[in-house]
């Protein structure tokens, strides 16, 4: 598949800021003592990547003035379901947001990190399953795919509400989280990790032979079936060489997931801000590096008509 930088950034940014709230809903419920304006900081931080994620993916549409007729197909469609929950969880964010600044008190203090729990989980599953469910591209139609969106945003969150609170002095989230950080980065490498296995083993059911109908042992495309480029061989495939799928999927192993894992476990022997602060910066285009891997790797059957030229 060709991968749009504009879904790029929409997952991962809003991934992250999933995975950022998330945290600071189970601080919240587990007692933790914050200041309010650490948690005010770290909300509002939390909205503006969401809001950006959503302007990202607003540049993917062809027709942007019709964007509002996503939501009609919410019945069958997983993206319908996406449009409604993303913004309905921008709106309990910043109303979490305010009840802090309010200074509300229980029990709407103890119900809005349960909903907010609640919606970052549904927004992962709705996400994923954009992807999950389509059974034509095999390498996403797999439990794998919800699991690997969950735990990189939960990594990706830990490691930006840890390098906040490292920043804000606040070193009791970071005693606490800093080992969850850790322990979600190496979780998500390790499912990242069975994914890419599993991926580099499937063996299509779509086969040259069976979309050309042609049954010959030996069959090589030459042609990539028409004169010129289309729709078709831009948008159905990325382009890339195998060096270059190869490069990519070590350069995000490592900055995703191995640089991070080291730092992160850095950041709590330590008990300094730096390294916390050195792991958001590398894990940043890591994982935007994997995102584009994710895409890139998916083989749309209908490339089996519209291959290049071997």
């Amino acid at each position: 598949m060709h991968p749009a930088f504009s879904i790029l950034f929409f997952t991962t940014l809003a991934g992250a800021a999933q995975g950022l709230v998330f945290t600071l809903a189970l601080a919240v419920l587990f007692g933790l003592e914050l200041s309010p304006g650490f948690i005010g900081i770290a909300l509002g931080v939390a909205e503006v990547l969401l809001v950006a994620g959503l302007a990202a993916s607003f540049m993917h549409l062809g027709r942007k003035t019709r964007a509002w007729r996503a939501v009609l197909m919410w019945r069958t469609s997983w993206m319908s379901r996406e449009v409604i929950v993303l913004p309905a969880f921008i709106a309990l964010v910043a109303l979490w947001a305010v009840s802090l600044r309010l200074g509300i008190g229980a029990p709407w203090s103890w119900a809005m990190p349960v909903l907010v729990l609640y919606g970052a989980a549904l927004l992962w599953y709705c996400t994923a399953m954009i992807y999950a469910c389509l059974r034509f591209i095999e390498e996403w139609a797999h439990p794998l795919t919800v699991i690997n969106f969950t735990l990189i945003g939960l990594s990706s969150g830990l490691m930006l509400a840890c390098a906040m609170a490292a920043l804000a002095g606040e070193a009791r989230f970071v005693h606490v989280f800093g080992p969850w950080a850790l322990a979600a980065t190496l979780a998500a490498w390790a499912a990242r990790g069975s994914a890419l296995r599993r991926n580099a083993g499937l063996r299509h059911k779509s086969t040259l032979q069976s979309a050309t109908g042609i049954r010959a042992d030996k069959l090589v495309q030459k042609s990539m079936g028409m004169s010129a480029g289309s729709f078709n061989t831009r948008e159905f495939f990325h382009g890339a060489s195998l060096v270059a799928l190869k490069n990519m999927k070590f350069g995000f192993l490592v900055m995703a997931f191995a640089l991070p894992a080291a730092l992160a476990l850095w950041g709590v022997v330590s008990a300094v801000a730096w390294p916390w602060l050195l792991a958001v910066l590398v894990q940043a285009p890591g994982l935007l590096a994997e995102r584009w891997f994710f895409f890139a790797q998916a083989k749309h059957p209908q490339n089996l008509y519209y291959q290049v030229v071997s």
